[in-house]
């Protein structure tokens, strides 16, 4: 039997191994950190959003113009084939109401372990502790607890993530490697970002509060979703759907009151009593949660608004900001293996045998079941197109 390695223990590079395994190819999975899937683990933690169950046509929508790349792929292993899949390894899942696919435990570590269980009966041996180290001519190097290892499998599968999390291993140290060999790459930049902001201390109580019920706008475009005020800033779905136009250091502007419209607050204002304040309007007569009020003033505390602005500033309230947190604090990156250095088969098409899968492929999308379901369907894809290049 061929032996395959594949470099990148995460949801990519198992499923990688898992249909080499199936197809009848040995298959070493090498994996720099103790443990393996961290950072799956890490997002599981606070519930893990498998997939998104809602027409094809939505789900690759949120992936914007790489939808057309990732397509097949994820025609192949679409949302139902996913839920399928936890199945087959006894893990139940669930629907929520927003369409989010989560399994029944909430947390990764139930499936990770019964996953891992199933790829302990085939021929997929997994090494921790292998760091990749590049190529020295033709073999793969590794550092080990044994010290250097150089391979030469006849195929090679790389599952090593984005540029984000380095602690749990996506530090997007192979994009050098995969350089020197002539492999087109594009830089990477911080994706489900958030975003910086040098709060005064007036906003030190509400950190931690959550500002639901909004609408945030950039670029021409708008996400209903909340989002959480921190120390550092502001961080959330709502915002992490509109990082590229954010990576374009275009201006955002917050809608407090998104279900009122404009000419029922201006209602609402003129009935306000003649004497009553800004603030005793916003929190009296629009009932207004403190962490909305403080941030309304907070942003708007050089403006010197008169009341006729008072409407205009609740919709479409200005947010400055010092721009997008640092990449390794983003939930993923864009950037990486461009589509124009693959075949169709995720093969890198200057190293015949080598294919990507994963984050580490130049692809980005939201929140919300996308990130993890592209990254199984790709690794699932490049281990069945490595398979077939192995049978050739």
């Amino acid at each position: 039997m061929a032996q395959t390695i594949v470099i990148g223990a995460g949801p990519a590079g198992l499923m990688a191994a898992e249909q080499l395994a199936a197809a009848g190819h040995q298959v070493l999975v090498a994996e720099a950190k103790p443990s393996v899937a961290r950072k799956f683990l890490m997002a599981g933690k606070s519930g893990l959003n498998l997939t998104k169950d809602e027409p094809f046509e939505t789900l690759i929508g949120a992936y914007g113009n790489a939808g057309d790349w990732l397509c097949p792929m994820i025609h192949a292993f679409d949302a139902q084939a996913i839920m399928a899949w936890a199945a087959g390894l006894d893990q139940q899942v669930f629907t929520g109401s927003t369409g989010r696919v989560f399994p029944t435990a909430m947390k990764a570590s139930p499936l990770l372990r019964a996953w891992l269980a199933r790829l302990d009966q085939t021929s997929v041996q997994i090494k921790t502790r292998w760091r990749w180290r590049g190529w020295r001519g033709g073999d793969l190097v590794f550092d080990t607890p044994d010290g250097e290892q150089l391979c030469t499998p006849d195929a090679t599968v790389l599952a090593l993530g984005g540029a984000s999390w380095a602690r749990l291993g996506s530090d997007g140290v192979w994009a050098r490697y995969l350089t020197d060999k002539g492999v087109a790459l594009a830089s990477f930049a911080p994706s489900n970002s958030a975003l910086s902001v040098d709060w005064s201390p007036y906003m030190q109580p509400h950190f931690g509060a959550a500002l639901k019920s909004v609408r945030w706008m950039t670029g021409g475009q708008e996400s209903r979703g909340e989002a959480t005020i921190s120390a550092r800033g502001l961080e959330g779905g709502g915002l992490y759907s509109l990082t590229p136009a954010l990576r374009k250091d275009l201006s955002l502007y917050l809608d407090l009151v998104p279900d009122i419209t404009v000419d029922a607050l201006q209602a609402r204002l003129d009935a306000k009593k003649p004497k009553a304040t800004l603030s005793h309007w916003l929190k009296n007569g629009l009932r207004l949660p403190s962490q909305k009020i403080a941030l309304f003033h907070e942003m708007t505390k050089s403006s010197a608004l008169t009341q006729s602005q008072w409407v205009d500033a609740l919709k479409n309230l200005p947010i400055r900001h010092n721009g997008l947190r640092p990449i390794d604090e983003a939930i993923s990156t864009a950037g990486g293996v461009e589509r124009s250095a693959l075949d169709g088969g995720l093969m890198l098409t200057t190293l015949p045998g080598v294919f990507c899968a994963g984050e580490m492929l130049d692809w980005e999308a939201p929140t919300g079941g996308y990130l993890l379901t592209a990254c199984l369907a790709t690794g699932r894809w490049a281990g069945r197109s490595a398979a077939a290049w192995l049978d050739r």
